[in-house]
């Protein structure tokens, strides 16, 4: 029997991937709403989304699985219409414990105490908000609820303090209203109930080597998928490369991030769902940080899964949302190691060349295998691009395979060196 699986805002690439996996002759992918709707819009309305993602399941008949790609609002709509369709997925209120960042802390804090950085929430609408954080100087400031970075900024004096909270207060509404609205569905702990989904986060800078796990919870069973090296750039206020498998860090470390990873999901009682942590490790004192957990896969990973295990990640999520166990690590892609290479500007401007079909095809001569999203095209004005993070522009993303980590840096070097961008 043909099974119907869901995916908002489903992209082109993610119904090519999804098409080419395993028994996927015997499934229908459907996208819900679209992506400009779920990932670019100005201003998001929860109920707005919802009620229109209901009339559009309306017309589907049944519906067998439905997956989240995106960050919030998609992660938000699955769990909702997951529960609505009688569809296993983690409840609401666990998701959301991951995605408001303070709530989060606080469960970690509970569960994971040995992990957690300092922290402090505020409100940036009050008339002193710093007068409220403990966490000295310098430390980061991110809203309780954001993607890809953004608003988020590292703080070294009450100036930059203050600088920062006036673009929070003029941009922050923007997710954070329809945060609220899905804050609203759940009985809030008397500590969250004071901080809304317009709020913010102040935490200690954490330094060090940044590696993710990903994975499952599937009826009660900690799976893990993969675990990812996330390679900073030099500036380390961002990353250049994603490498799976993870070669930075030995098993014993691996071991306790999966440990600590099950911990805290069992502790807030997220099950039938996919999750990915990311994780810092300080070397020189050999202390192990949570950074964020995110309540779905990671598009990131779907292409290295891919190159190295000879299937992508997307199989493992709809198995769970179809209530079948994943088996996940089978190692058959024709690579040992993949990477995903972030081509970047730290500078602003309007983009004026991208590179030609003769670049393109010179670096796949060189690089056999190496395939290459450009991200910009020109006219565009970089500030004006949806979802990036604050200290750096995307401008294309490169995916390379190799058997050692020194063909992925040498990959991603050539990458740099031969495709040319130009701006005004």
């Amino acid at each position: 029997m043909t099974v119907n699986v869901v995916v908002p805002g489903l992209s082109d690439r993610q119904r090519a991937e999804l098409e080419a996996l395993p028994g996927a002759d015997q499934m229908r992918f459907h996208s819900l709403l679209d992506v400009e709707t779920l990932t670019a819009a100005p201003h998001f309305d929860l109920e707005s989304l919802l009620d229109r993602a209901r009339e559009e399941l309306a017309t589907l008949g049944r519906v067998d699985a439905i997956v989240a790609h995106w960050d919030f609002p998609t992660s938000i709509l699955v769990p909702i219409l997951a529960m609505e369709n009688s569809i296993p997925s983690p409840s609401l209120k666990s998701f959301l414990t991951c995605e408001h960042k303070y709530w989060s802390r606080l469960m970690q804090a509970e569960a994971v105490p040995e992990c957690v950085p300092d922290f402090a929430a505020f409100d940036p609408f009050d008339d002193d908000p710093l007068s409220g954080i403990e966490v000295a100087f310098p430390f980061w400031v991110k809203p309780v609820k954001s993607h890809s970075s953004q608003l988020g900024f590292e703080i070294h004096d009450a100036d930059e303090f203050y600088e920062a909270v006036a673009q929070i207060r003029r941009e922050i509404t923007a997710i954070g209203d329809a945060f609220n609205q899905a804050l609203g569905m759940v009985d809030l702990p008397p500590e969250i109930e004071r901080f809304s989904g317009n709020s913010c986060l102040a935490e200690q800078i954490i330094s060090g080597r940044q590696v993710a796990p990903e994975g499952s919870m599937y009826r009660g069973e900690f799976i893990t998928h993969g675990v990812f090296d996330m390679r900073k750039s030099s500036n380390g206020l961002t990353f250049d490369r994603l490498d799976y498998p993870a070669g930075s860090v030995g098993d014993e470390l691996i071991a306790r991030m999966l440990d600590v990873s099950e911990r805290y999901l069992r502790h807030i009682g997220f099950d039938n769902g996919c999750f990915n942590v990311e994780f810092m490790w300080d070397d020189e004192i050999d202390k192990l940080w949570v950074i964020e957990v995110n309540t779905r896969i990671s598009q990131s990973h779907s292409e290295l899964f891919l190159r190295v295990d000879g299937t992508s990640n997307h199989e493992y999520a709809i198995d769970v949302a179809l209530g079948r166990r994943p088996e996940p690590g089978s190692r058959r892609g024709p690579y040992r190691m993949a990477s995903k290479c972030l081509l970047g500007r730290a500078d602003d401007g309007v983009v004026t060349s991208t590179p030609t079909q003769h670049d393109l095809a010179r670096l796949r001569a060189e690089e056999p295998g190496c395939t290459v999203e450009v991200d910009v095209q020109p006219g565009d004005r970089l500030s004006e691009l949806p979802n990036q993070d604050p200290y750096r522009y995307v401008l294309a993303t490169a995916y390379v395979g190799g058997q050692e980590v020194d063909d992925l840096e040498q990959a991603y070097e050539r990458a740099s060196e031969l495709l040319p961008f130009t701006f005004e």
